[in-house]
């Protein structure tokens, strides 16, 4: 039972911890190289995808934004530019079509590199074709540049505070509550028993005195 206890808690905090990190925003320094537009069939990866822009009708296949991009290290990686709309992630984004202007305008080469923060959520995954949402950019000075996940420490600490909240809730319910109602039912069985064991030995001296005699 510890293993199987172990192993459930075990799942469910990787359950959790890939939510978060697939749900909490990531920034990333890169270079842009180009935008796309791309017609999307979307199948069963399509919980990896956002809603329709806003305004637009609901539906598997649609047009979407693409923002490629090429880290410091030379390695690519592709955003899609989708609006969130009032949907989850609760990010609000209803501005792709602007995020994709400012993407255009923040296009460089090698030879004049501007290097640009992407802030994003999700992950890029190319055997299931998904992409990070971008949901905001803006230029830096350069690739060494520190962003401070501010937004990340805040729901962390917040989430950190309400577990241990909610422990000490449990831990104070269970001294309270559980293990006096323990002790006692274990109390019961124990009267039970002694009672039992009299009973016993009262039935057994009888047969002795009834059919012991000569």
């Amino acid at each position: 039972m510890r293993y199987l206890k172990w192993t459930v808690l075990g799942t469910l905090a990787l359950l959790v911890f890939a939510f978060l990190h697939y749900t909490l925003p990531q920034t990333d320094i890169v270079r842009i190289v180009g935008t796309d537009t791309k017609r999307m069939d979307l199948g069963e990866n399509s919980w990896f995808w956002a809603s329709p822009d806003v305004g637009t009708a609901p539906g598997t296949s649609r047009d979407v934004y693409f923002i490629n991009a090429i880290y410091p290290d030379g390695s690519t990686m592709e955003y899609r530019n989708e609006d969130t709309g009032w949907g989850w992630p609760p990010y609000f984004k209803m501005d792709s079509s602007s995020t994709n202007t400012e993407a255009k305008e923040l296009t460089s080469t090698a030879a004049a590199p501007k290097w640009v923060a992407v802030r994003h959520y999700g992950w890029r995954n190319e055997l299931f074709t998904i992409f990070p949402n971008a949901i905001s950019l803006w230029p830096v000075e350069s690739p060494d540049v520190r962003i401070i996940p501010w937004v990340n420490i805040v729901i962390l600490s917040f989430l950190a505070f309400v577990l241990f909240m909610a422990w000490r809730m449990w831990a104070q319910f269970k001294e309270r509550m559980i293990e006096p109602a323990v002790i006692e039912a274990q109390e019961t069985f124990d009267d039970i028993d002694r009672r039992a064991d009299r009973a016993r030995a009262g039935v057994s001296g009888w047969f002795r005195r009834v059919f012991g005699r000569k």
